[in-house]
């Protein structure tokens, strides 16, 4: 069979088992409002959390240090790309999240994949939460460790698991908040796992950071958990921070083992020094202005409090991610169609993506959305049901 035969072959497939995907294409800023076609949409599938990807402070940030810096970095880190302000940046996020130093990734999934190929050899394992996302599932695959997969926030099976390893190192590796069920890790627990049976552990935050803790400092100040409890954090700028990158935090000796040993910090041109301004300013943000991490945390209650009301099958969520779970995939597409329909946008989610017959809406929710939206949201949903 020929390359564009085998192409066929594959999308027609995919198209069959309602699972080929499609690019929304919108036409403005990222509100909670959306122009797509033409016509106008509330946006509930963002994870612009706190409302600041379009926040006035950040547009003049990019700006001031375009005119000061440019647009593109120009070399990788370790070449002529590291420029002051990605260092004060690197400062900043790990002063935020109480580490010793930080540093700066161009993706979340390259700071996954940089982190486990840097660490680990071939005679050690990797434990994986089965729900982790799909940068933390390539990372391990990619690596060359072993893999054991323990069954979703199941202490004792990852008990179980580590109690018979014999692996010179250990790695316990799981997401902070988990983007498809929106549920947290139990890490009071994963800790006392990993200093019994000596392993480490590392925690993706992508979606805990800006929300969560008393300062927006994510899952760690949730759990007020420490650096030596949590050696390796990554954290992603694109999502609450409303920006575009991500770091890994740690102590001085993890950064600098990651310098001299990610691939995917080494062998990749540098975030443009803008952005790494634009996250300083976001940071700051994120800190004073608390009052977004209040309104979203009311805006979750409501929405929840209102959906019993309404006997609206949400799961057991009390973050920004709030899934239904409808099974197939025909019928969460169905569902979403509805919804757009009423002029509001809730993307489907379907396997791969999650696992067979749990395809799902996943509603999230941001600091930016009125009670007027919700509520038109809540009424439509209502009404599908």
């Amino acid at each position: 069979m020929n390359l564009q035969n085998y192409l066929q072959h594959l999308l027609e497939q995919r198209q069959q088992d309602n699972l080929y995907r499609t690019r929304l294409t919108h036409e403005n800023t990222h509100t909670p409002m959306l122009t797509i076609a033409g016509k106008t949409y509330l946006n509930f599938c963002s994870n612009d959390y706190l409302g600041l990807a379009n926040h006035p402070r950040l547009v003049d940030s990019l700006q001031q240090n375009v005119n000061k810096y440019g647009v593109g970095s120009g070399a990788s880190h370790l070449v002529t790309g590291h420029s002051d302000i990605h260092h004060e940046a690197e400062q900043i996020l790990a002063e935020f999240v109480g580490r010793e130093r930080a540093l700066l990734f161009s993706t979340g999934y390259m700071a996954n994949l940089g982190i486990v190929s840097a660490l680990l050899k071939r005679k050690d394992i990797i434990f994986s939460d089965k729900l982790n996302h799909a940068s933390l599932i390539d990372a391990a695959t990619l690596s060359p460790a072993q893999i054991q997969r323990y069954r979703h926030n199941e202490l004792e099976h990852l008990q179980h698991l580590l109690a018979k390893s014999s692996a010179p190192h250990k790695l316990i590796m799981t997401d902070g908040v988990f983007s498809m069920d929106g549920d947290l890790a139990s890490l009071p627990e994963l800790v006392k796992l990993a200093k019994m049976h000596d392993a480490w552990i590392m925690v993706d935050d992508a979606h805990g950071l800006g929300v969560l803790g008393k300062n927006g400092r994510g899952m760690l100040e949730h759990y007020q958990l420490s650096q030596d409890d949590v050696p390796i954090l990554m954290g992603t700028l694109g999502k609450a921070l409303g920006v575009f990158g991500a770091f890994v935090a740690g102590s001085e000796l993890l950064i600098d083992a990651l310098i001299q040993f990610a691939r995917t910090y080494i062998y990749t041109t540098a975030l443009p020094p803008a952005i790494a301004g634009a996250v300083i300013t976001s940071v700051d943000i994120v800190q004073k202005e608390s009052w977004r991490r209040e309104k979203l945390q009311e805006s979750i209650h409501y929405f929840r409090h209102i959906a019993q009301q309404r006997d609206i099958p949400l799961m057991d969520s009390f973050t920004p991610i709030q899934p239904i779970m409808l099974g197939t995939a025909d019928k969460a597409m169905q569902a979403s169609q509805q919804l757009k329909e009423k002029g509001i946008i809730v993307t489907a989610i379907r396997p791969p993506t999650v696992p067979q017959n749990t395809a799902r809406l996943r509603i999230t929710l941001s600091a930016s959305h009125e009670k007027s939206h919700i509520d038109k949201l809540l009424d439509s949903l209502a009404n599908i049901w």
